[in-house]
């Protein structure tokens, strides 16, 4: 009984993915295909009282997130994964005031950042770090000339300084890009250098220490997306402005680090509102493959290191749900399954762990404005096995019974029963090739059934309705 709980821990964290999978531990396995990947929770679902979602790692590969903690007056509040849970970074609400548009950021040497709008000031803009005992300011406080909105924080990898971009709307109109020198935030070239407001505004450094800032551009008819770079002295444009096929919301750039080019996705609403991803080719924006169908909000891009575009997003077509695409070089197709989540999402954060390049998505649940975190990894969790499917599980959804049969040189056989969180809900011996199971008092989800034989583990989801 010790060796098979020891078994099932060490299975713990696999969950659900799209095909069933089978083991066969005395033949060699090489991990070489998509199925042996799946989206699974990373610590608890709806862990956070707040929302939205600031995805970052620090440079050891702790994923952190930063928000608006409707728990604490809606102050910033910082939690990070620690391996088991989501603990809090400092005192929860730890800002002053009420504040929105959290952006986290991590210094070259470790310290996580946060950059926000002060609701206690008129919205202006403010910097707090992580001491390791408590979060400080970074310069004077409210240091924005008037409210800052969509606030990004980043450090330029070049002079390892944070600087902020925000848009403004009243006494200084358009983007402004601050850094803090030590001692003040100061401007980087103007404030408030695009022509008109700059929304959706983010942030990114080319490999030399180049900022750029992509934005929604309120100077051009459709309020079409734009890049701005600074040169030194100016901020100009890359490529012409407004280059996007109509109104571009939620912007979200990076740069690849196989060819040094920038990349921007947006929701293209003049492309019926689907997910639309472009490159600077040197010359001019051109599409990377063609617009994701569906229609998409909240859109966030990551790149991987390998120089592949990833995207998240609310996915309109698809119940609202999270979903995550990629280029492959041809077409953008997903990443697992059509759906990350299984209730609708918004505010969506993506990003690749510096440690060992695994894929992250934050967002927040939209009936109950608490943060998810899932990643992208693999099923195995370093354990050699080989892929075949001898599990036949119906109705698949279920509502009371569930049905399974398997063939008769598999049993006797244990099967053991799981939620998402890795929570064992039935334990069973299975002793015929067919058997039926009572789910009728399990909650509304996705289960994943392993069963366990003389020389095989078989693996299955399924969905209780």
């Amino acid at each position: 009984m010790k060796t098979f709980l020891f078994i099932m821990k060490k299975f713990i964290f696999i969950l659900i993915f799209l095909f069933s999978v089978v083991a066969f531990a005395q033949q060699p396995w090489y991990k070489d295909s998509p199925m042996d990947y799946l989206w699974k929770y990373v610590g608890n679902p709806g862990f956070s009282s707040g929302t939205p979602t600031s995805l970052a790692f620090s440079p050891s590969g702790e994923p952190y997130v930063a928000f608006s903690d409707d728990a604490h007056s809606y102050k910033a509040t910082v939690m990070m994964f620690n391996g088991t849970t989501w603990v809090s970074v400092g005192n929860p609400g730890f800002s002053p005031n009420e504040t929105h548009n959290e952006s986290i950021a991590f210094s070259p040497s470790g310290q996580p950042y946060v950059a926000f709008s002060d609701y206690g000031n008129n919205q202006r803009a403010t910097v707090m770090k992580f001491d390791g005992t408590n979060w400080v300011n970074v310069g004077n406080v409210d240091f924005s000339s008037d409210a800052a909105i969509f606030i990004r924080l980043a450090f330029n990898p070049f002079d390892s300084l944070p600087y902020v971009a925000y848009d403004t709307w009243w006494n200084v109109v358009g983007a402004t890009v601050k850094k803090f020198d030590g001692t003040n935030w100061v401007n980087v070239g103007n404030a408030g250098f695009t022509a008109g407001t700059a929304d959706y505004i983010s942030l990114a450094f080319s490999p030399s220490g180049q900022p750029y800032v992509s934005y929604e551009d309120n100077n051009v008819n459709g309020y079409r997306a734009s890049v701005m770079k600074f040169d030194g002295t100016n901020w100009i444009y890359v490529g012409a402005e407004g280059f996007s096929a109509g109104d571009a919301r939620y912007t979200s750039m990076a740069f690849s680090p196989i060819n040094n080019q920038p990349y921007v996705a947006f929701d293209d609403l003049g492309n019926s509102g689907n997910p639309t991803v472009m490159r600077f080719d040197g010359t001019t924006w051109v599409n990377v493959g063609t617009s994701f169908s569906g229609g998409g909000w909240y859109v966030s891009l990551a790149i991987s290191p390998s120089g592949q575009p990833y995207v998240a997003y609310t996915d309109l077509g698809n119940s609202e749900q999270a979903t995550v695409i990629k280029f492959d070089g041809t077409s953008w197709v997903y990443v697992g399954d059509n759906a990350v989540s299984t209730y609708m999402a918004q505010w969506e954060s993506l990003a690749f762990s510096p440690t060992d390049s695994v894929l992250y998505v934050g967002f927040s649940m939209l009936n109950s404005n608490k943060i998810t975190v899932m990643k992208y990894d693999s099923v195995y969790v370093g354990v050699k096995e080989q892929q075949k499917s001898t599990i036949s599980l119906y109705p698949n959804p279920a509502t009371d019974k569930i049905t399974i049969e398997i063939p008769e040189d598999q049993t006797p056989g244990q099967l053991s029963m799981m939620n998402l969180n890795g929570e064992e809900v039935l334990n069973r011996s299975f002793i015929k090739p067919k058997n039926q199971f009572d789910i009728s008092n399990l909650p509304k989800g996705i289960y994943f059934v392993r069963l366990t034989s003389e020389n095989t583990v078989s693996i299955e989801k399924f969905v209780k309705q």
